[in-house]
């Protein structure tokens, strides 16, 4: 690594090392995640919330009232082209949950996922430990999110330049994390 480089990081790797990942067969959907499961918009990158099993974990990490309140928001919304309310309304970085995908390394392709627990001091701590700033990020072949940064002068624009073509991928690379270096 070079001076002036950063470690960008999978937000899947950190949270499957936080013990954030858990078996489908393992996930009881209650009668509320079943019913608001069939308001999903289905996207051919990824399953979200587009599963009981996502839809659980999203309503037990949010909460039932917070998750109505939302998808509520998102129903009055909707039907002015609004879209992405019910993530911004209900927060707790929900957006970063992600279901089992045939193209996911085993075991955790029969895994759901939360999103990393603290990923802005997480990304702090990575930095200290390998003395380069740290971003822990959520892409895919939609976008980028930025969830966590070593440094709040590392800017989401320049996080979703870099990531424009998803350089860590999610099928045949798997790659947890790359090295960025800004050119000179």
């Amino acid at each position: 690594m070079q001076k002036g480089d950063a470690v960008f990081i999978s937000e899947k790797i950190v949270a499957i090392s936080q013990g954030r990942s858990f078996f489908i067969k393992d996930i009881k959907p209650s009668r509320l995640a079943k019913f608001l499961v069939k308001f999903v918009h289905k996207s051919p990158y990824g399953i979200g919330l587009g599963s009981p099993w996502t839809m659980e974990l999203a309503i037990r990490e949010a909460g039932a009232p917070r998750m109505l309140f939302a998808a509520f928001v998102s129903a009055v919304t909707k039907p002015f082209g609004l879209k992405g309310v019910f993530y911004r309304v209900v927060g707790c970085n929900i957006n970063a949950i992600d279901g089992p995908c045939s193209y996911t390394l085993p075991p955790y392709n029969e895994c759901a996922k939360l999103g990393p627990l603290k990923p802005n001091k997480v990304a702090r701590e990575i930095a200290e430990s390998v003395g380069y700033d740290a971003v822990i990020i959520d892409a895919n072949d939609l976008g980028s999110n930025v969830l966590g940064r070593s440094d709040k002068n590392i800017t989401d624009d320049f996080c979703k330049k870099v990531f424009k073509d998803n350089p860590l991928e999610q099928t045949k690379e798997q790659t947890p994390l790359c090295i960025v270096r800004r050119s000179l």
